[in-house]
C-alpha cells in the first residue's frame, strides 16, 4: 500500500496560511488541500504573483497541492437561479487550481435524488455538465464529495453525464455517519471515478434523513436538530471506517492519489492531526 501519498487540510489546523504549510511538513505529510472559496485563497483576491508566491512556498517546504476545496456552501449546485454565478465562481477556482499545480477541486453538490425524474436531479446534471467539460478543456477534475447519497445513487448520476470532468472526492466518514452505506464497497462501485480522499472517521448514533441533515447544513442550522444526536466525527481509528479494508480496496482498483486527513472538530486538531499520520502510516 506503500502506493498512496498524506496529505493534509491545511484549514484544519486552525492556523494561518503560512503556519499551516509548515505545519503539514511538520507532521509529515507531503500534500495540502486548501480551501480557496473565501478570504485570502478566493481566488479574485489572488494575483498572479501571489499565486507564483504561495506555490513557490509551498514546495519550499517538499509538499505538493493535492486539491483545493472550492465548496461554496449553501444548497450547492441544486438551485437552478443561483447556479450561474456558482458556476462562474467554480471556474475561478478550477483556473486557480491549474495554477496552484493541482488537477482536483472538490466539493459538495447538493442532494441527488434517487429518482432521476426528480426535477433536482437535471439541475444538478446541467450544472455537473458545465463544469466537467469546462475541467475536460484544463485537463482538470471537478470533484464530488461523498456524503449525502449512496455511492450507487451518485454513480448512477456520474454515468449520466457526458463529460469526463465531474469526479468523486471520496469520504468514507460520510457514508458511515450519515447514508449508513458501507465505505469499502462503496470504493469498487465508484472505482472508475475516485480522484481525491478525504481520511476521516466517524460514527452514526442513529439513523436519519441525509436531505434532511444536509438541508441543515446548507441553511445554517435554521431548524431545530441537534447534530450529535445522530453522528460524531471521531479521530481515525477511534470510528466505524474499516480502515485496512478501505485502504485495500483503494488498492485494489488502482488509485494511487492521497489520503488527505480533514478534521472538522475537535479541541486540539493538531495532536489529532499527528496521530491520523501515525495511523495511515502504520496501515501503509
Amino acid at each position: 500500500m506503500s502506493r498512496f501519498s498524506i496529505g493534509v487540510m491545511v484549514d484544519s489546523f486552525r492556523l494561518s496560511l503560512e503556519e499551516g504549510i509548515a505545519k503539514a511538513k511538520e507532521v509529515g505529510a507531503t500534500g495540502i488541500q486548501i480551501y480557496a472559496t473565501s478570504g485570502e485563497m478566493a481566488p479574485e483576491n489572488l494575483s498572479p504573483a501571489r499565486r507564483r508566491e504561495i506555490l513557490d512556498l509551498i514546495r519550499s517546504h517538499g509538499l505538493v497541492v493535492s486539491a483545493l476545496c472550492g465548496d461554496l456552501g449553501g444548497h450547492g449546485f441544486a438551485i437552478a437561479e443561483d447556479n450561474p454565478e456558482r458556476i462562474k465562481r467554480s471556474r475561478m477556482i478550477m483556473d486557480l487550481a491549474k495554477d496552484l499545480d493541482t488537477k482536483v477541486v472538490t466539493t459538495h453538490i447538493g442532494v441527488i435524488p434517487e429518482d432521476s425524474n426528480h426535477p433536482r436531479y437535471k439541475i444538478l446534471q446541467e450544472a455537473c455538465e458545465e463544469l466537467g467539460e469546462y475541467g475536460d478543456e484544463l485537463g482538470a477534475y471537478f470533484a464530488i464529495e461523498t456524503g449525502p447519497e449512496t455511492a450507487d445513487v451518485l454513480k448512477n448520476f456520474l454515468d449520466s453525464l457526458r463529460s469526463r470532468g465531474v469526479r468523486v472526492n471520496y469520504d468514507p466518514a460520510n457514508f458511515v455517519m450519515v447514508t449508513g452505506d458501507d465505505p469499502v464497497k462503496g470504493v469498487y462501485t465508484l472505482k472508475d471515478y475516485i480522484v481525491h480522499t478525504h481520511a476521516k472517521d466517524g460514527i452514526m448514533k442513529q439513523k436519519s434523513d441525509p436531505e434532511r441533515i444536509y438541508t441543515f447544513f446548507a441553511e445554517g442550522g435554521i431548524e431545530d436538530l441537534r447534530l450529535e444526536d445522530y453522528f460524531l466525527e471521531t479521530p481515525l481509528g477511534e470510528g466505524h471506517v474499516d480502515f485496512p479494508n478501505w485502504l485495500k480496496a483503494l488498492e485494489d482498483i488502482g488509485y494511487k492519489g492521497f489520503l488527505t486527513i480533514e478534521r472538522e472538530v475537535g479541541d486540539n486538531p493538531e495532536a489529532d492531526i499527528r496521530e491520523a499520520v501515525r495511523f495511515l502510516k502504520g496501515l501503509i
